[in-house]
C-alpha cells in the first residue's frame, strides 16, 4: 500500500498471539508501515477457560507424541482455537470502537503445538481462512513455515519489530531484549549496521509453571515467592545446562517441551522453584558467550519479568543494566501480538520477516499466508 509518491502508507493491523503459557489471547492494534513507522494502540487480553486450556495442553502432547499424525485428532481444537480468536477480533474492535472495515490486516500467530526445525517442521493450530471469512477482514498465517523450509530455525520472529521500536527510542548500544515467556529468547540490537542476532536461549517460565501446577495447584509462581523461599540445587543446575543445546552456536530455537522438570523430583516445592529459577537464569546469562559485544542495556518483556527472584537474579548476573521494557514506555504484556501485526504489514509487503543472524537462512526472507475472505 503506497502513496502516489510511492511511499509505503501506514496499515492499521490486528496482531493476535496465543503463548506457550496456555492462558489465553493478546490481541493488539498497530498502525504501521511495516518498516520504520510504529505507533501502538488498543490491546485486548481474552482468558481461555479452564477446560479449553486442558484441551490445548492435550493437544500439545498429541503432536509432541504423534507429529502431523495427530492432525485429523486436532480438528475439534483448531476449530475452538480459531473461535477463540475471532471472539478477541470482536472484543479488541469493540474497545477500541472502531468500524470492522478500518483494519486492514489480522496477523494470526495461531499455537504452536509441535516445532521440529531439523525435521524442516513447525506446527501452529489455527485456521486462518475461517478467521478470515468470520472477522471478514483479511488475515496473515502461518507465519513460520516458509522459513523452515528455507533451513531456518522458524523462531524466534519478534526481532524485526524489536529493533523497530528501538529504533525510534533513545537507548543503549548495543541493547538486548529478552523475552521471559515459555521459553527464554534474545533479541541482540548493535548499530544500524550490524545485523541482528537472535536465538532461543533456554527454559523460560515453562518448567517453573509446569513445577508449581503439579506441586500446588496454582498456575504459576507469584512474584517467585516460593523459589525465593527455597534453595539451589547446583548440582541439577549443572546436569541440567550440560544438555548439547547449551553448546550449539546460535541461531538455533527450542520447543516449550525441549527440557522436563523430571530433575527436581524429590525437592520440596520451595527448592524445586529455586531449582528450575536457577536454571532459567543460568541459561540466559549463557547466552552473553554469543553476542558479538556485551550489551549495555536488558530489555525485558515477557511474563517472566514479574518474577521478582528471577529479575533479582538478571540484576546480579548480567552485564549490562537490567530493566523491563516498561522503562521504554513499551507494553510487555502485547508485545508479542503487536510484533505479528508488524510482521502481517512486512509479509504483505514482502518484506523480510527473518535474516541469518535471526533465525539461520541463508537470506532474509520473507512469509506468512495471506487469506482473504471469500465471496458468500
Amino acid at each position: 500500500m503506497a502513496d502516489r509518491a510511492g511511499r509505503a502508507k501506514p496499515y492499521l493491523a490486528l496482531g493476535l498471539m496465543s503463548g506457550t503459557s496456555r492462558d489465553g489471547i493478546d490481541a493488539a492494534l498497530v498502525r504501521t508501515d511495516g518498516r520504520h513507522f510504529v505507533e501502538p494502540g488498543e490491546t485486548l487480553f481474552l482468558p481461555y477457560d479452564s477446560a479449553f486450556r486442558a484441551q490445548l495442553a492435550q493437544a500439545v502432547e498429541k503432536a509432541r507424541l504423534y507429529g502431523m499424525e495427530a492432525a485429523a485428532d486436532l480438528r475439534d481444537v483448531e476449530k475452538s482455537l480459531t473461535d477463540f480468536h475471532a471472539k478477541a477480533v470482536d472484543a479488541l474492535i469493540e474497545k477500541a470502537v472502531l468500524n470492522p472495515e478500518a483494519i486492514d490486516l489480522i496477523g494470526f500467530h495461531g499455537h504452536t503445538v509441535y516445532h521440529a526445525p531439523q525435521q524442516q517442521l513447525t506446527w501452529q493450530l489455527g485456521d486462518g481462512q475461517a478467521l478470515c471469512d468470520t472477522t471478514g477482514i483479511a488475515v496473515v498465517g502461518d507465519f513460520r513455515s516458509n522459513d523452515v523450509a528455507q533451513g531456518g530455525e522458524g523462531a524466534p520472529l519478534a526481532p524485526a519489530y524489536h529493533k523497530a521500536r528501538l529504533s525510534n527510542d533513545d537507548r543503549c548500544c548495543p541493547a538486548v531484549v529478552l523475552n521471559i515467556g515459555g521459553v527464554s529468547n534474545v533479541t541482540w540490537i548493535g548499530a544500524d549496521e550490524e545485523p541482528l542476532l537472535s536465538f532461543d536461549c533456554g527454559p523460560g517460565n515453562a518448567l517453573i509453571d509446569d513445577w508449581i501446577l503439579a506441586e500446588t495447584g496454582y498456575a504459576f509462581d507469584e512474584g517467585g515467592k516460593i523459589a525465593g523461599a527455597g534453595d539451589v540445587d547446583e548440582n541439577i543446575v549443572l546436569q541440567l545446562m550440560s544438555d548439547s543445546f547449551f553448546m550449539q552456536n546460535p541461531p538455533k530455537s527450542l520447543d516449550r517441551d525441549a527440557f522436563a522438570s523430571e530433575g527436581v523430583r524429590g525437592l520440596s516445592t520451595e527448592d524445586g522453584a529455586a531449582t528450575l529459577t536457577a536454571f532459567t537464569l543460568e541459561a540466559i546469562k549463557a547466552a552473553q558467550e554469543h553476542f558479538p559485544r556485551p550489551p549495555q542495556c536488558w530489555y525485558v518483556t515477557g511474563g517472566g519479568r514479574f518474577n521478582e527472584t528471577l529479575m533479582d537474579g538478571l540484576r546480579q548476573q548480567l552485564h549490562g543494566h537490567v530493566t523491563t521494557v516498561e522503562s521504554l514506555g513499551w507494553n510487555g504484556d502485547f508485545l508479542e501480538a503487536e510484533a505479528f501485526a508488524y510482521l502481517a504489514v512486512r509479509s504483505v509487503e514482502n518484506l523480510p520477516l527473518s535474516w541469518p543472524g535471526t533465525t539461520g537462512v541463508s537470506k532474509p526472507v520473507t512469509g506468512g499466508q495471506l487469506f482473504r475472505p471469500r465471496l458468500k
